[in-house]
């Protein structure tokens, strides 16, 4: 039965940031694909995406977030089932020939994005014991290691370099919570620096790196693999301080912006709101992330930390790295922008996620150990 502390308990501040993000979300989306009759299918999908992910984060926070790490590991190994699945049955997705997802029926799902968030759940099991925290060593570190490479290696076979970039991010900041000595991380940092020149002979495929020379100077090919950057650029640019309004953008209602309902919503977004507009988005997204962290400065709970620093990382590696791309300051690696990008799987991922932010929120004044 549930505690009615739980409702007096319930995050509506939170859940007021994401359904403000949400509305601003379909604005965007609606503003990207108003141009194109092809696009304008994507729009009523978007919406109800959105709408079964909120349904997804409500149902998530019935069950105590304790028990949704209990069966982390078994929801991870099912992520990796699927991983191994897309390396044989792989199809590729709406607008994309790169097999990365399953088809069933009509629906397309991408279980690398499942994979993030069954990552964190797994760690957040794995580091619930307290003679685990503050002592993690060499045999401490090798089966939460297997727990991130493993999905990350399938994930770098579909090809899906940005995604598999997402799962290293995750891990780091959750060993270093669960007690990993900060020299550690950093020699680990420094070793994975001194690693990319062979990273980029024997790992990354030809054109992942032209993404990366674009990324360097997108003039080099400007009507090839610098296109996207440029395009980009020109629509933040166009945006100036007030935007030019909804739908009276160039670059995204003309289609000179390719992918402008995926991973350059932002720069169609900017385009048409401005400076003011992008502003706003940054600061909800900055207050998401700033309130969910803290809950975690007086959390005596293991499990509830984790989860919240997982989630967390994951939402804002999405936020910094689909931003950073669409301004020249990362390489186009193809990562959603939350609650803008279209995509059910990412929807859906980054709504249970945060139905364990509002989870943790409503149960902070349990102590209890399950």
């Amino acid at each position: 039965m549930l505690d009615r502390r739980l409702f007096a308990n319930f995050d509506w501040v939170l859940l007021s940031i994401v359904l403000m993000l949400c509305a601003v979300g379909i604005v965007a989306m609606y503003s990207a694909t108003m141009g194109s009759p092809q696009l304008g299918r994507f729009l009523p999908r978007q919406v109800i995406w959105m709408g079964l992910g909120l349904a997804l984060a409500l149902t998530a926070t019935v069950i105590d977030y304790r028990i949704w790490a209990q069966f982390g590991p078994f929801l991870h190994l099912g992520a990796i089932f699927l991983l191994i699945l897309v390396l044989f049955i792989g199809t590729g997705g709406p607008g994309s020939p790169v097999e990365r997802w399953l088809q069933v029926g009509p629906i397309f799902l991408q279980p690398s994005e499942f994979a993030k968030l069954t990552l964190v759940l797994s760690l957040a099991h794995y580091f619930r014991e307290g003679q685990r925290i503050g002592r993690l060593g060499t045999k401490e570190l090798i089966w939460p290691s297997l727990l991130m490479l493993v999905p990350l290696l399938l994930i770098l076979r579909q090809p899906d370099l940005g995604t598999a970039l997402l799962l290293l991010i995750v891990f780091m900041p959750m060993i270093f919570l669960a007690g990993l000595k900060l020299w550690v991380l950093l020699a680990s940092i420094v070793l994975g620096l001194c690693s990319l020149p062979i990273a980029w002979h024997f790992v990354l495929k030809p054109y992942q790196q032209e993404r990366v020379l674009t990324f360097l100077d997108p003039t080099r090919d400007p009507l090839g693999a610098g296109y996207h950057i440029i395009q980009s650029k020109i629509a933040v640019g166009n945006g100036g301080i007030w935007g030019q309004g909804v739908g009276g953008g160039t670059q995204g209602q003309l289609n000179f912006l390719p992918a402008h309902h995926t991973d350059f919503i932002f720069s169609v977004f900017a385009e048409e709101w401005g400076f003011v507009g992008t502003l706003t988005v940054l600061l909800l997204f900055m207050a998401l992330i700033f309130w969910s962290l803290g809950h975690i400065l007086n959390t005596q709970d293991r499990v509830s930390a984790m989860l919240t620093v997982g989630v967390v990382t994951i939402l804002t590696s999405h936020v910094l790295i689909n931003i950073g791309m669409t301004i020249g300051l990362m390489p186009v690696v193809g990562v959603p922008l939350p609650f803008f990008s279209y995509g059910g799987s990412a929807m859906l991922s980054q709504m249970f996620g945060i139905g364990l932010l509002l989870n943790v929120r409503m149960r902070r004044f349990r102590t209890d150990e399950l």
